[in-house]
């Protein structure tokens, strides 16, 4: 974004670097870091604008690490052996994209979970696990 004042130049760059930076501010390990639109209230995670209002002006927060699994999927493909890849809507309100500890096929839509580590070591997502165990009867 262009700023004619020189300050105002300097406060754009330094908040876009802010919100690039996955760290959060305190250095909690398990924590995972979103944006808020300071316009809308909308909750996102890693983006530059705002989906719905196309602000530039966001703020960090720190997550609590709770959500709700809406898709999972099995993936077999670059990997010695079967994983997950599940969506994970934040109680924040925000969806993330991420690994739920456990078997591939037990993990199913409106499980609850709870942030494990910010990072898998090898693709960079968080990892979650479920709070609590599913008492499903046998399929």
């Amino acid at each position: 974004m262009y700023h004619h004042s020189a300050s105002a130049a300097q406060s754009a760059v330094g908040f876009a670097t802010s919100v690039l930076d996955p760290a959060p501010a305190d250095h909690h390990k398990d924590a995972i870091v979103f944006q808020r639109c300071t316009w809308c209230g909308t909750a996102m995670y890693h983006r530059l604008l705002c989906p719905v209002c196309q602000g530039s002006e966001l703020r960090t927060e720190r997550s609590e690490g709770v959500g709700t699994v809406r898709h999972s999927s099995v993936v077999h493909r670059n990997t010695p052996a079967a994983r997950n890849v599940s969506l994970i809507e934040m109680a924040e309100g925000f969806v993330v994209r991420g690994r739920v500890m456990g078997p591939p096929i037990g993990i199913h839509s409106g499980d609850r979970v709870k942030l494990s580590t910010t990072r898998d070591p090898v693709r960079g997502e968080p990892v979650f696990q479920l709070l609590d165990e599913p008492y499903r009867a046998w399929s």
